[in-house]
């Protein structure tokens, strides 16, 4: 049953043998390259892989859905954008990136790349300074004027 989700390469069938990848392996190879495209914070998970992340399994090929239909590949990513970037570059980019990678490991090529932008998470706050929490405003002019 597993076989016959599988994917054959056509133009590497020799003497030797077929080569055959399983859609999962694909799953991660498009999950990698998104995530490092500038501008994506993060994919969305599913529970099982925020379990797996717990426990320190990293789960590349979360956020990534890859549909088969005889010979057409279309993927379906679902990404976290940093804020601040522009949606429709960061989106172009990673499908401009992901057709290039699968086609550069594998020699598919993706028929259609839709990407699904989950949310945007906003810029990080500094972090605040455990010792000067209670300091007074005077405190610091002070170690100024002894400078």
């Amino acid at each position: 049953m597993a076989e016959e989700t599988n994917i054959i390469l056509a133009n590497r069938t020799d003497a030797q043998g077929t080569i055959e990848i399983v859609p999962e392996v694909l799953e991660v190879i498009l999950g990698i390259a998104a995530v490092s495209v500038d501008g994506v914070y993060q994919m969305r998970g599913t529970l099982a892989s925020s379990i797996n992340a717990w426990f320190g399994r990293a789960n590349h090929g979360k956020g990534v859905a890859l549909t088969v239909d005889g010979t057409r590949l279309s993927a379906d990513v679902y990404v976290y954008l940093d804020y601040g970037v522009s949606v429709p570059k960061v989106a172009m980019t990673m499908q401009e990136t992901l057709r290039e990678q699968l086609l550069y490991m594998t020699d598919l090529t993706l028929d259609e790349v839709n990407v699904h932008v989950v949310g945007v998470v906003p810029e990080k706050a500094a972090k605040l300074d455990p010792d000067d929490l209670f300091k007074d405003d005077d405190e610091d002019n002070e170690t100024e004027d002894d400078d």
